[in-house]
């Protein structure tokens, strides 16, 4: 018998299989399945985190399902970006409703958040001040000055709310408890949304927060139920992954400038690059969006920001990873795969390193894809033609002064 909610979750999606019509293809019937289930049914994400009642960073909104503690975390608009970067950092998320302080007491859901700060929005903030910053005679000093791991200097002072330019929705694009299974599936592939807020429209708050690695881990635990493994037990090469030739893969080269591989995520966005030895094709890191961190609090990477490469940078932060004694994908190495591997493994990797992209190389190491969960998304469902219909009106455009 399932033993977690996830499990039993995928035991909802197995009833459903079953009972599906026999001609259909899988695809087919997986999408029937995922369209049968709301997302009200979706797992809130259990959480050991302790919540300190006297936080800066805003409100800490925790509903008990059973033994389950959902934790929604938030930060008012009036935290500096410098506080945002330590919640997310500490909390290990990428992103968090932004909760607008000067709201009524009254106020809907809608007028109560601003939007979701992003480690993404970060870093066109922080490459914004980079380039007004460029032709001084400053060393990085001007960015983060002192010799403590305390985050200051003029762009990581500035408030959240300042750098609303950087949401991509106004407050956000969310879910309502009735909306499908299906409909979450496909907004966070292909509409490529990090992570989506569900609310209940009567409510003031968020009702769950459903990210990227909670699906993965979703999916691991799903093992060994027929639906998945029809599925899950195809290699790679059987399903037409990695999507990518290797030649479009967005990398840097390990000489080359840190913050070069910052401006690529801005400019192609993505959610991270492979670091790849000069003159060749071997990769020998990554670096993810949420790495920005890194820009603000190790010291002998802040003085340095604009010069460090992309090596020194992997070198830098393990040290001060090791040093800290702090926990980190970065510090696992190059998490990769063949194309030999099987849609499974590459999920139970992906759930036990918690991250969000693995790469494909050869037997020497050569890169030769990257494969997400969007991809991994794209080959378990598809979107029916006509399916969001009017979903997306009344959504609020992005802001005029939007960076991204």
């Amino acid at each position: 018998m399932p033993s977690s909610p996830e499990a039993k979750l995928g035991m909802q999606v197995e009833d459903l299989w079953d009972v599906q019509e026999p001609q259909l293809s899988p695809t087919e019937k997986l999408n029937a399945c995922f369209e049968s289930i709301p997302v009200s049914s979706f797992p809130p994400a259990p959480s050991s985190q302790v919540i300190n009642d006297d936080s800066i960073w805003g409100d800490f909104l925790i509903q008990v399902f059973g033994n389950l503690v959902n934790l929604v975390i938030e930060i008012n608009s009036n935290a500096s970006l410098a506080e945002a970067v330590q919640l997310l950092s500490q909390h290990k998320i990428l992103s968090a409703p932004v909760v607008d302080v000067d709201a009524p007491e009254d106020a809907s859901w809608i007028d109560r958040y601003i939007g979701i700060v992003e480690f993404a929005g970060i870093v066109v903030w922080i490459l914004h001040q980079s380039e007004r910053m460029d032709g001084s005679d400053s060393d990085g000093s001007e960015f983060a000055k002192g010799e403590s791991e305390e985050i200051t200097g003029p762009a990581v002072a500035a408030a959240v709310r300042d750098i609303s330019g950087s949401f991509r929705w106004a407050p956000f694009l969310a879910l309502q408890k009735s909306n499908s299974f299906l409909t979450m599936l496909l907004l966070l592939s292909k509409y490529r949304m990090k992570s989506v807020p569900v609310v209940d429209p009567g409510e003031r708050t968020i009702d769950n927060v459903i990210t990227q690695s909670a699906v993965i881990h979703m999916l691991e635990e799903c093992a060994g139920l027929y639906w998945f493994e029809s599925w899950g037990k195809k290699k790679l090469s059987e399903i037409g992954l990695p999507l990518m030739k290797p030649s479009r893969v967005v990398k840097v080269y390990e000489d080359e400038p840190v913050m070069q591989a910052f401006k690529l995520m801005r400019q192609k966005g993505v959610g991270g690059v492979p670091v790849v030895q000069s003159g060749g094709r071997k990769a020998i890191g990554n670096i993810s969006i949420r790495d920005v961190q890194f820009l603000l609090i190790a010291p002998e990477i802040y003085k340095n920001y604009r010069s460090i490469t992309a090596k020194n940078f992997l070198t830098a932060v393990r040290s001060y990873l090791d040093e800290h004694k702090e926990v980190s994908p970065l510090l696992n190495g190059m998490v990769t795969c063949g194309r030999d591997n099987t849609i499974k493994e590459v999920i139970v990797k992906l759930d036990s390193q918690k991250i969000h992209r693995i790469y494909v190389v050869d037997g020497e190491g050569n890169l030769e894809g990257v494969i997400t969960l969007r991809d991994i998304i794209s080959k378990l469902v598809h979107e029916p033609r006509g399916y969001f219909g009017d979903f997306f009106d009344g959504v609020l455009p992005l802001p005029a002064n939007s960076r991204v």
